[in-house]
């Protein structure tokens, strides 16, 4: 049976438990400097174009997901429908690893998102960041192509309906 994912809106006191999972050297690897990312994340919480959860399964915190208006950024994306959204993530929690939750929180998320009216996902991991590349692949993105971003070349990949 597969597990079920909850998405709690994050607020502040949700901070530390980010704080600890940056600092996490599976996360670090992708994520980069723990205190720029989160000073980065802590300064979303009140920007009204991105989204943040964290993610959890049977009551317990394990992820962190972040879902953005992409006509907010400039994000170098190239031409999109309105309304499509960017997502971000990462699972801090290293006993929840490498067990599949990757792609079926990523599913549960964005098929809720297509189905709210949604045209369109998009994501940018590293082209190097194989696991992350195959959890977004099994949860239904296909590759574009590659982009620039301000963190250097990523892989464009897209979900739609």
């Amino acid at each position: 049976m597969a597990p079920h994912y909850v998405f709690h809106p994050m607020t502040s006191a949700d901070l530390p438990l980010i704080g600890q999972w940056l600092a996490l050297p599976h996360v670090r690897e992708w994520w980069g400097d723990p205190a720029e990312q989160y000073a980065l994340v802590r300064g979303d919480l009140d920007e009204p174009a991105m989204d943040q959860f964290i993610v959890c399964a049977a009551g317990r915190p394990f992820g962190y997901l972040q879902c953005y208006d992409l006509t907010a950024w400039n994000s170098g994306f190239g031409p999109q429908p309105d309304g499509t959204r960017g997502i971000d993530l990462f699972i801090g929690a290293p006993d929840m690893i490498e067990r599949g939750h990757g792609s079926a929180l990523i599913r549960c998320f964005v098929v809720d998102r297509l189905q709210n009216g949604a045209p369109r996902i998009v994501t940018d991991p590293d082209p190097v960041n194989i696991r992350a590349v195959r959890a977004y692949e099994r949860a239904g993105f296909h590759k574009d192509r590659m982009v620039g971003t301000p963190d250097g070349p990523a892989l464009l990949m897209v979900r739609n309906p």
